[in-house]
């Protein structure tokens, strides 16, 4: 009896033991922006303007862009490249055209990121700007 139950503790402490190693050793990435904000300023209509946002993984596992989307159709952008390992850096690319919509005045945009980071699966950018009316 007493080495049924010595073998029952040994079977529990190694299923303890292959947990805790499990939990320890998952590779999480870990994504993080250099801004969440950008402001193009004062642009004429018509105008293209393009910006560049550092995205970092901080985390120990391979981060993974899944997809990048924008509000509108006069904003586009992309993360390059779209695995980035542990440590590393990519870019998220933004480009604004102005020339889209025939309005002026003060614009907001959004630019979603869904990645594989399971504490922040989805992060957003916002960029702004000041649409001016081309000159006569």
């Amino acid at each position: 009896m007493r080495k049924v139950r010595a073998i029952g503790w040994l079977a529990i402490a190694v299923l303890v033991l292959v947990f805790v190693l499990v939990a320890y050793g998952v590779r999480r990435p870990d994504i993080a922006l250099s801004a969440t904000q950008h402001d193009f300023g004062d642009i004429e209509q018509g105008q293209v303007a393009v910006t560049e946002i550092t995205v970092s993984n901080m985390g120990t596992g391979d981060l993974k862009i899944e997809s990048v989307s924008t509000s509108c159709g006069c904003t586009s952008a992309r993360v390059e490249p779209t695995v980035i390992p542990p440590g590393g850096e990519g870019k998220l690319i933004i480009r604004y055209d102005s020339g889209v919509h025939p309005d002026s005045g003060r614009i907001r945009r959004y630019i979603s990121i869904a990645t594989n980071d399971p504490d922040e699966p989805e992060v957003q950018v916002i960029v702004t700007a000041n649409v001016q009316a081309p000159a006569p």
